[in-house]
């Protein structure tokens, strides 16, 4: 596709944003252990990796029953594939979304109606600028970009991303979530669980 004329851009999943209003926190699930105590939490979202894929399909339907939103990452599933017969699969045992490095999946994965999050690994402006083109072409919901701390930086070209994007790598205690949301970030992506229920309203912005 034509970086220049990207396809429109589809609107953003009411879903994801009426849960990062309140909040922030997205739970990064590292293994079944991981997802199973995430069920227990007030936190609607989170992504799911490091999951054997004999064990994927019922993790993914207890966090669906849950009423949980979670993102299947593709490129961190031991036995998944990167094709169309791995979307096929995940969107045929419950999944609701997936994340991954590839555009081509991103573009798939839309087109099954699953929710799909891009993840971005920021190592210099000029890595930012081909991402955001490779963001414009494979139209993601959402944006996964690290580390954080590249948001201190690079604020105004992570927002011509053009989508809604969460700050990932090193999101370690509650002065991480409030830096990344004041610059601009729609929330985080965390494995430290002390941070997961963190809601917006009882964040210290001062």
């Amino acid at each position: 596709m034509d970086p220049v004329n990207p396809r429109p851009k589809r609107p953003v999943d009411l879903r994801l944003l009426a849960a990062l209003a309140e909040y922030p926190v997205m739970a990064s699930l590292v293994g079944v252990t991981m997802a199973d105590r995430f069920l227990t939490t007030s936190t609607p979202l989170g992504i799911l990796a490091s999951v054997p894929l004999g064990d994927l399909e019922a993790t993914v339907q207890r966090t669906a029953a849950a009423g949980k939103i979670v993102f299947v990452n593709m490129d961190s599933t031991p036995g998944l594939g990167h094709d169309p017969g791995a979307l096929t699969y995940l969107k045929g045992i419950g999944a609701i979304g997936i994340c991954s490095t590839r555009a081509a999946i991103i573009e798939r994965a839309s087109g099954l109606g699953l929710l799909a999050m891009q993840k971005v690994f920021v190592t210099d402006r000029s890595n930012l600028h081909r991402s955001i083109q490779s963001i414009a072409r494979s139209n993601p919901d959402m944006v996964q970009l690290m580390p954080a701390i590249v948001l201190r930086y690079m604020e105004r070209q992570a927002r011509d991303l053009g989508v809604p994007y969460l700050a990932a790598g090193f999101v370690q205690e509650e002065a991480d979530v409030v830096e990344a949301l004041q610059h601009g970030a729609a929330g985080v992506c965390t494995s430290d669980e002390d941070l997961w229920e963190l809601r917006r309203s009882s964040l210290r912005t001062s």
